[in-house]
C-alpha cells in the first residue's frame, strides 16, 4: 500500500474533527424535533410547524383556489371576496397576537391566538367548499343549489368552532349555554325571517321546487327560478323582471309549477282562440286547421300531443253570428309563448285564406264599406292577371294559346302560404300543381330518412307537375322558405283543355322529361348521348302516363 493511500483518510478524519462542533451545533434543531417527535409524537410537530408557517400554507391554498374558480368558474368570483376576508381577518389576529406576546400580554396574547385559528378554520373550511361545490361538482355534472352548499358550510363552522376552543383548552358548553337567552330573544324578534329561512331549507329537502321550474304565483305571475336562498326565491320573468318571493310564501300558497309531469317532457298547453261564421261546418274548419298546424313543425311546439283544434262554443246569447273556436298545443319552450303564439295565429290565418274561409265579424257591428262589388272584382282581376302572366313565363305552358291560358287561369285557386309551412309532403297523393308568382320554397328530399333540400323554386315558378299530369305521387317535400303567393291548377281544371286539343300531351310531356332528365344528368353524371337516350325513355313513359290518367287516345 502507498503512503498517499494512507494520507487521505487520516486527512479526511482530522477535519471531520476539527468540523464536529459546527456539525452539532446544526444538528441541534432536528435533535430536538427528532425528541419531540419521539416523545410527543408527530402531533407536536405539525402544531408547531402550523403555528408558524400556516398563514403561508392557506395563503398558497387561497391562490391555488382562486386562479382555478377564475379560470373554471369565472361566475363565483363574488364568493371569493369572503375567504379574503377571513384570511385578511386571521393575518391581523394572528400578527396581533403575536405583537402582544412580544410585548408581554400573555392573556391578550393566547385569547387572539384562539381567535386567529378559528378564522384559519374558517379561511380553510370556505377553501375546501369552494373546491367542492364550485369547482368538483360541477365538473362531474352535479349542481346544487347555494343553499346546500350554505348548510355544509355552516355546519363545518360549528364542527371546527369547537374544535379549535377544545384544542385551546376552552369548555364550548359553557359558551353555548350563556348564549341559550340570547338565542331565544333573536328568534322570537326574527321570527318572520326565521320562517322564510325554515322555508327554504323545506324547499330543498323535499324537492317540491327545483331551479329552472317555471312557476306561477296566486297572482297570476310567472317566473323561471333562478336561485333558491337563504331567505327568498328569485324568479325572472319573461318581461326583463326579477321578482323576490319570500320562501314562507312559496310554503304558504298553492303554487302552479309550469310544464310539470312526471314522466313527461316538459312542455305547457296553449290556447289561441279565433272566430268563423257559423254557416261554415265546424268540422271543415277543424279539419282545415288541424291540417296546417301539423303539416310542418313550429317553432316551440310540442309534436306529441299533436296541436289541435276544438269548436269551443255557439253563439252567446245571440248577439253574434259565429261559431267560437280554439286551438290547443303544447309549448316546449316556456320563455317563448307569445312569440309561439303569434306563429300558430299566423299558420290558422294563413289555412283559412287558403281555404276560403274568412274569420267572422259580430253581426252587430257598423262598416263603413267603402269598397263595392266593382272594387273587389277588380282585386280577382288582378290575381288572375298575376296568375296568366306567370303562366305565359312557364315553360311548361308555352304549348299553350292565349286563350286557353286565359281557360285555365279562370278556374285557379288562390293558395298563399306561410315561411316555413309545408306545401306539399313526399309520398303525398295530390292531383293538382302549384304555380309560385311571389317567394321561394325549398325541395327538400328524404336520402336515407335525413331531408336535405336539392332545389328551390324562384318566383315565376312551378311544381307538383307529375301529380298533376300523371297522378303520380309527390316525390319530395316542398315547403315555403318565404312567404308564398301560390296559384293551384287542380286536374279538373287542365282536364278540359287536354280534352280540347290532346296534341298538347305531347308538348307538354317534352318538357316534363326533359326538366326530370337535366336532374338526373346533373346528378349521375351523363353524357349527351346517354342523356338524349334517357330523355326519349322519359319522355315517351310519361305521355303514356298522361294519355292513362285523362283517359286520352293514344
Amino acid at each position: 500500500m502507498r503512503a498517499s493511500d494512507l494520507r487521505l483518510p487520516s486527512a479526511f478524519a482530522a477535519t471531520l474533527v476539527a468540523l464536529w462542533p459546527s456539525l452539532a451545533r446544526a444538528a441541534e434543531p432536528s435533535v430536538q424535533v427528532a425528541e419531540q417527535v419521539a416523545e410527543r409524537g408527530f402531533s407536536a410537530v405539525f402544531e408547531r410547524v402550523a403555528d408558524r408557517w400556516g398563514f403561508l400554507v392557506v395563503g398558497a391554498l387561497l391562490v391555488f383556489v382562486s386562479f382555478l374558480v377564475n379560470r373554471y368558474a369565472p361566475r363565483k368570483r363574488l364568493l371569493i371576496r369572503r375567504v379574503v376576508i377571513l384570511f385578511g381577518l386571521y393575518l391581523l389576529s394572528h400578527g396581533l397576537s403575536i405583537g402582544l406576546g412580544a410585548a408581554g400580554f400573555e392573556r391578550g396574547s393566547g385569547a387572539l391566538k384562539v381567535i386567529a385559528e378559528i378564522f384559519e378554520a374558517f379561511t380553510i373550511v370556505n377553501l375546501f367548499a369552494l373546491t367542492v361545490f364550485e369547482l368538483a361538482l360541477p365538473a362531474m355534472g352535479v349542481v346544487l343549489v347555494s343553499i346546500t352548499s350554505d348548510l355544509a358550510t355552516g355546519l363545518a363552522y360549528i364542527v371546527t368552532f369547537i374544535w379549535v376552543l377544545r384544542s385551546g383548552g376552552m369548555n364550548p358548553s359553557s359558551i353555548v349555554a350563556g348564549s341559550a337567552v340570547a338565542s331565544g330573544i333573536l328568534a322570537i324578534s326574527l321570527q318572520a325571517t326565521l320562517g322564510n329561512i325554515l322555508g327554504g331549507v323545506a324547499l330543498q329537502l323535499d324537492g317540491s321546487i327545483h331551479v329552472d321550474d317555471w312557476i306561477q304565483l296566486p297572482n297570476g305571475r310567472q317566473g323561471k327560478v333562478k336561485e333558491i336562498r337563504w331567505r327568498h326565491t328569485v324568479l325572472e320573468t319573461r318581461d326583463w323582471d326579477t321578482i323576490v318571493v319570500p320562501n314562507s310564501v312559496l310554503l304558504g300558497s298553492d303554487i302552479i309549477i309550469l310544464g310539470k309531469r312526471q314522466g313527461q317532457p316538459i312542455q305547457h298547453r296553449m290556447w289561441v282562440y279565433f272566430n268563423v261564421d257559423f254557416r261554415v261546418a265546424p268540422q271543415h274548419v277543424i279539419d282545415v286547421v288541424e291540417t296546417a298546424l301539423r303539416a310542418a313543425p313550429i317553432l316551440a311546439v310540442a309534436d306529441d300531443p299533436a296541436p289541435n283544434c276544438i269548436c269551443y262554443d255557439f253563439s252567446k246569447d245571440l248577439r253574434e253570428s259565429f261559431a267560437y273556436y280554439a286551438v290547443r298545443y303544447w309549448l316546449t319552450d316556456l320563455l317563448r309563448d307569445d312569440p309561439t303564439n303569434s306563429l300558430v295565429r299566423t299558420r290558422i290565418y294563413a289555412a283559412l285564406r287558403r281555404a276560403g274561409i274568412p274569420l267572422a265579424r259580430p253581426a252587430n257591428t257598423t262598416f263603413v264599406h267603402l269598397e263595392t262589388e266593382e272594387t273587389e272584382q277588380k282585386k280577382l282581376d288582378r290575381k288572375r292577371e298575376r296568375s296568366i302572366q306567370a303562366m305565359r313565363e312557364l315553360d311548361l305552358f308555352q304549348s299553350l294559346t292565349g286563350d286557353e291560358v286565359e281557360q285555365l287561369a279562370a278556374r285557379v285557386h288562390y293558395s298563399p302560404f306561410i315561411s316555413g309551412e309545408t306545401i306539399t309532403r313526399q309520398g303525398a297523393i295530390a292531383h293538382w300543381l302549384y304555380v309560385i308568382t311571389e317567394g321561394e320554397a325549398e325541395v327538400r328530399a328524404k336520402v336515407e330518412g335525413v331531408s336535405r333540400t336539392v332545389a328551390v323554386v324562384h318566383a315565376p315558378g312551378y311544381f307538383g307537375e307529375m301529380g298533376l299530369m300523371t297522378g303520380a305521387p309527390r316525390t319530395a317535400d316542398v315547403v315555403a322558405k318565404t312567404d308564398v303567393e301560390c296559384f293551384r291548377i287542380d286536374k279538373e281544371g287542365f282536364e278540359s283543355i287536354l280534352g280540347g286539343r290532346p296534341a298538347i300531351a305531347l308538348a307538354i310531356s317534352e318538357t316534363i322529361a326533359k326538366r326530370r332528365v337535366e336532374l338526373i344528368a346533373t346528378r349521375e353524371g351523363l353524357d349527351a348521348e346517354a342523356k338524349a337516350a334517357r330523355e326519349a325513355a322519359e319522355r315517351k313513359r310519361i305521355l303514356d302516363s298522361i294519355q292513362s290518367f285523362f283517359g286520352l287516345a293514344p
